[in-house]
């Protein structure tokens, strides 16, 4: 009995479980057929509106500027080398690196003790050249006046013929007597001829003794030259570098013992390429003579000097590109030679061409322009020169239209953006926005979505209430919460 109690007990259990299980599937059942037969809600799909930087492209005359690197060179340098060698005794105090020294300051002094001596020995070659050239003129004008005297007495002797002959033929005279008288002349005419050849050996000796005398007198301007030789004078104003040299040491001929730099005369050498090259020449193909600014930047302190364009290199050095070109420093304070310095060289002025940043202009050269309704077009031009991080272009069609200043892989033509306007200071200038007056109906409705968001923060939820109840609301908060 008591079994099968137990088993209706059961049995109902199972039963009321079964019609609760039914019951849960039909209130499944009926959730999801309500569910699936109420209309979907969808909000409507909004554009995606990129915010970009906008700039103006404002069409002008553009003087462009080409930045190259230098060195700075000395125009003038002198090597400081000695003709004479010996041992130094005197040394400027000045004759150190760094040095100042004048146009003719003495720098050091050799021993002269050698070359005075070979001065003095020349000196007395000198004196025995002129004796030598004293005792050939006197012998010559010795045999100038025995040729003299022999020229007479043959003038005497010949008139003694001749009357000897006339005697003779009168009948008076002897023939032994003329043929001595003939003889006489003979031996007259005889001496006439060595005089002649003495007079002529004079002369030889007077030649000797005259080139013997030039002879020592050039060898006594060596020996001069070489005793000056002793002493090294400056020959120009400058600044001493390099130097090798204490009193006492002894020095060679031609060895370097330091160099003499004038400061006030330097040059900057740069090297530019082909295309930078050709942007510096005149319609006749010469290289203009542009200006040119050197700057030398140490840690915020920089020198800056104004040069000018004065030469080329005739030729380029074996692996090397380009063109080397020389400017003159004009004032060249604090500059040294061998200082690296940055050059902005001048070019001739641009007309009727744009400066934009380089991030505006895509590789193909194109920009992208702001449109109608703010819709992004796309623009070709011609790009002309890079200035750092600008670009100049040409573009006669685009001048006042807006661009994008920064292009990104987000922006396309026919994207919609709002621009960003900035002022001359970098500041962003802020369009008013663009306010409508609500109905009640739909004030109520927007107040009904902002408080039932839950997301949204309790401070900018009461912020966004507050611009509600205004009269007129923005219309991009509109937007926002479905509207």
């Amino acid at each position: 009995m008591r079994f099968l109690r137990r088993s209706l007990v059961g049995l109902f259990l199972f039963a009321a479980t079964l019609a609760l299980f039914g019951v849960a599937v039909g209130m499944v059942y009926s959730a999801m057929q309500a569910q699936l037969d109420d209309e979907p809600r969808s909000r409507p799909q909004r554009e995606t509106v990129q915010i970009v930087n906008a700039i103006p492209v404002t069409l002008g005359r553009i003087t462009p500027e080409l930045r190259v690197f230098g060195e700075i060179l000395a125009t003038r340098t002198l090597d400081i080398r000695p003709s004479a060698g010996g041992r130094v005794v005197d040394v400027s105090d000045d004759f150190r690196d760094g040095g100042v020294v004048r146009t003719g300051d003495v720098l050091l002094r050799i021993d002269p003790t050698d070359a005075q001596a070979a001065l003095d020995r020349v000196g007395a070659d000198v004196q025995d050249a002129a004796a030598e050239l004293r005792d050939a003129e006197r012998a010559l004008d010795l045999a100038n006046d025995e040729l003299g005297a022999a020229v007479e007495q043959a003038r005497l002797r010949d008139a003694a013929l001749r009357r000897q002959v006339d005697l003779q033929g009168r009948g008076v005279g002897t023939a032994a007597a003329v043929e001595i008288a003939e003889l006489a002349v003979s031996a007259a005419t005889q001496s006439i001829l060595s005089r002649r050849q003495s007079i002529a050996t004079a002369e030889a000796r007077v030649d000797q003794a005259t080139t013997r005398q030039t002879r020592t007198q050039i060898n006594l301007a060596e020996a001069e030259r070489t005793l000056a030789d002793t002493t090294l004078v400056a020959g120009f104003d400058g600044t001493l570098s390099n130097v090798t040299l204490v009193t006492g040491g002894r020095v060679s001929p031609n060895e370097l013992l330091a160099q003499l730099i004038d400061p006030t005369d330097l040059e900057v050498a740069f090297r530019v390429s082909i295309a930078q090259y050709t942007r510096l020449l005149d319609d006749k193909g010469q290289l203009i003579l542009a200006d040119v600014q050197v700057a030398l930047d140490a840690q915020g302190t920089g020198l800056t000097a104004k040069a000018t364009i004065s030469r080329e290199s005739a030729s380029v050095a074996q692996g090397q590109s380009g063109r080397l070109i020389f400017a003159t420093l004009d004032a060249p304070r604090g500059f040294r030679p061998g200082d690296f310095a940055t050059l902005t060289v001048i070019e001739p002025a641009l007309e009727d061409v744009a400066l934009l940043p380089a991030t505006a202009v895509a590789s193909d050269n194109t920009v992208l322009v702001i449109g109608v309704e703010n819709r992004l077009e796309q623009a070709s031009v011609q790009m002309l020169r890079r200035q750092g991080d600008d670009v100049i272009v040409r573009a006669p069609a685009l001048n006042g239209v807006e661009i994008v200043a920064q292009r990104s892989p987000v922006l396309g033509v026919g994207i919609k953006v709002t621009p960003l306007r900035r002022a001359a200071d970098g500041t962003v200038i802020q369009d008013a926005p663009e306010m409508v007056r609500l109905t009640v109906e739909k004030r109520a409705e927007l107040v009904a979505r902002v408080a039932g968001n839950t997301r949204i923060p309790a401070a900018a939820k009461q912020r966004i209430l507050a611009q509600l109840e205004n009269d007129q609301v923005p219309v991009s908060l509109i937007e926002r919460f479905g509207g």
